[in-house]
């Protein structure tokens, strides 16, 4: 029988997704499709393009 050794993680991938998941949620509720494409083009992530 193989006994596996849990670590603890310094980082948790998934509750720091779920955060900003909630986050973003709480910033567009309510927005209408105008609103929404104003906020996501605002939040754009800038790209160096050579």
């Amino acid at each position: 029988m193989k006994t596996k050794n849990k670590t603890k993680k310094s980082f948790d991938t998934v509750k720091t997704f779920r955060e900003i998941k909630d986050k973003i949620s709480k910033e567009i509720k309510g927005m209408n499709f105008e609103q929404l494409q104003a906020y996501l083009e605002k939040r754009k992530l800038k790209t160096n393009k050579s």
